[in-house]
């Protein structure tokens, strides 16, 4: 968690949020594709397809200072996404992406030309864990009226009121900004193997949306969503599965009003070994169609950011062949993983976590380029499924 000294050391937020008008002027001026963009909600955002993440690293001076300096490239050069949340490398993370996002604004880059997004419900800890976690939990979370041991999954996770509340004002905070685009829940699905039913994991929820809601309302923030691990891959009778559809509807019971609610977006693992959100279809949106979690989130009208997109690097040194096959211009994996997953249809945003200059670079420079035409993204699937039935035809037959 972020302490009181570093609450002190902070300087004034920066007040704004992200405008149609701020996003579109943005776009037009980065030099970069015209498809590299995507409109986000109702005010049609303008959104760049590759994102800047902070998840990854060392908790170290080093590593701060480079997610600092290539944040900050990314937010000038034409990546106006960036996302951290406190539990990330200690806090280190939130921090270095706060000095980066400043770094842009008094560089000339208009607050209102980035969509910064925090993420939480994990236990945060600044600069590492405490010796005694049962010690630390009751002075900064029982007695602080924050939550509960018993509301804890998995001794790491707590979803309540309270805590949310609190980890969205710490997470301004740390990004130095005074209102967040977005808030994600992360992983609320680990909780359902320790509740009753997924209905006892919504009626927790629905109380989380609805402070949210108020938040929103305050001007803290002005869109929130979920950030899944399993819950959105697996199959509907898998114990961790969760219906994009359920989660809609139970914001719209905590906002009070069908036609008022501020979910906006979902994340979810996807890359070129991650398929399950464009080809498990395990959706049911209510309109007549069973669908993918990237087409539900479509027809439900939530914007849809993959994570993961280079599955922690190991992308980076084994691809499938059918990658280079149909991207044999682009420079490099990286490049091709990204591509893969800003090029699916439904897609918004690809997120990958930036701590160096020269990642930076190569997404930049992919950005040059528009993402794939949706035929020939389809055809790769089409040319892997060819190849898979070659490859099982017997000898001489």
């Amino acid at each position: 968690m972020l302490g009181s000294t570093n609450r002190k050391e902070l300087p004034e937020l920066i007040p704004g949020s992200a405008t149609h008008e701020a996003t579109r002027t943005y776009a037009e001026n980065s030099g970069l594709a015209e498809g590299h963009f995507s409109d986000y909600g109702k005010e049609a955002l303008k959104l760049s397809s590759i994102g800047l993440g902070s998840d990854f690293g060392e908790p170290s001076d080093a590593v701060d200072e480079g997610y600092r300096q290539a944040l900050a490239r990314g937010l000038k050069g034409g990546l106006n996404v960036i996302e951290a949340g406190l539990s990330y490398r200690y806090g280190r993370s939130a921090r270095a992406a706060g000095a980066a996002i400043r770094a842009a604004v008094e560089s000339g880059v208009p607050r209102e030309a980035l969509f910064v997004v925090g993420k939480g419900g994990f236990l945060a800890f600044e600069d590492g864990p405490p010796d005694d976690l049962a010690a630390w939990f009751k002075e900064e979370i029982l007695k602080k009226g924050l939550g509960a041991p018993d509301e804890l999954a998995q001794g790491m996770h707590l979803l309540t009121p309270a805590y949310i509340a609190w980890q969205v004002e710490q997470t301004r905070r740390a990004l130095g900004v005074e209102t967040l685009d977005a808030f994600l829940i992360d992983q609320s699905e680990v909780h359902i193997p320790e509740l009753q039913t997924k209905e006892d994991l919504n009626t927790r929820l629905q109380k989380v949306y609805a402070v949210l809601e108020m938040m929103v309302q305050a001007g803290k923030l002005r869109s929130y969503g979920l950030a899944t691990w399993k819950s959105c891959r697996v199959a509907t009778n898998d114990t961790l599965f969760q219906s994009l559809t359920s989660q809609v509807g139970v914001a719209e019971k905590a906002a009070g009003d069908p036609q008022s609610h501020h979910m906006r977006l979902v994340t979810m693992p996807y890359n070129v070994n991650m398929l399950e959100g464009f080809t498990r279809f395990n959706q049911a949106t209510g309109q007549g169609n069973v669908a993918s979690t990237v087409q539900a989130a479509y027809q439900l009208g939530l914007y849809f950011m993959a994570t993961h997109t280079l599955m922690g690097g190991r992308l980076l040194e084994q691809q499938p062949p059918i990658l280079r096959q149909a991207m044999g211009e682009l420079a490099s994996p990286a490049q091709r993983a990204l591509q893969f997953a800003r090029s699916t249809p439904g897609v918004g945003t690809a997120m990958v976590s930036m701590a160096r200059e020269e990642h930076v670079a190569e997404a930049l420079e992919l950005g040059r380029t528009d993402p794939m035409p949706r035929k020939a993204f389809l055809k790769m699937f089409e040319q892997a499924e060819d190849d898979a039935e070659g490859a099982e035809e017997p000898a001489g037959g």
